[in-house]
């Protein structure tokens, strides 16, 4: 998906950009763009929901200006991981770690959806900017959507997009892991430009951390 996201003033407003399922047992994989002020950058906030429980929240500051041109944001989802890319920059990996008792999610198929939203409550600076509305009508701009993926149709069993075939080319090894180059790309990325890591958030989790936090990411 190519995305502009609002310029100017955006504070409490996030745009979204995202594959879910449905149910209290959803499975998710977040792209949210939270707004700020004039002159103040967007945070890229990421996520991943595996039978309705998240708390897997990672968030950078993009390296460009979003809201000047188009850039391409791309969820990659395959049995092994799931890959979040921008302009073909890997910055995230969440590895199949279902072995070790991992959730992970490969039960369910999701759609795709965006929208444009209020969160003021917490969006910019924990809630305390709120929407200034004399700066409405707010506009995030999508263009070149483009699906590549396994068609499920409801009754037909997920696995079956998990079946390493010629049709099914996500399953193939060249998807299993990233290479050496993306892997150098991802980590100066996110060492230059993440902001929140989850994983190091042990004040949160009372010391005990997410299993998969103490595994290899990528």
């Amino acid at each position: 998906m190519l995305l502009k996201l609002v310029p100017n003033n955006s504070a409490g407003t996030v745009t979204t950009y995202y594959l879910s399922s449905t149910g209290t047992k959803h499975d998710e994989i977040d792209f949210e763009f939270l707004g700020n002020i004039s002159g103040k950058p967007y945070i890229i906030h990421t996520n991943i929901y595996t039978q309705g429980v998240g708390n897997r929240e990672q968030q950078f500051y993009p390296w460009f200006d979003p809201t000047a041109a188009f850039h391409n944001y791309t969820i990659h989802w395959n049995p092994n991981a799931v890959v979040w890319y921008i302009d073909s920059i890997p910055i995230r990996v969440f590895r199949n770690y279902q072995a070790k008792g991992i959730p992970f999610p490969n039960q369910q198929g999701m759609g795709v959806y965006t929208s444009l939203w209020n969160a003021d409550d917490w969006a910019t600076r924990g809630g305390l900017v709120k929407i200034d509305w004399t700066n409405a009508p707010f506009m995030a701009t999508y263009r070149n959507f483009r699906p590549r993926a396994c068609y499920w149709n409801g009754p037909m069993s997920i696995s079956q997009c998990a079946i390493p075939t010629n049709s099914n080319w996500w399953t193939s090894p060249l998807y299993y892991k990233l290479s050496a180059n993306k892997v150098g790309e991802m980590i100066s990325i996110r060492s230059k430009n993440m902001i929140y890591d989850y994983c190091k958030d042990v004040k949160r989790f009372k010391g005990v951390m997410p299993i998969e936090c103490s595994l290899p990411q990528y």
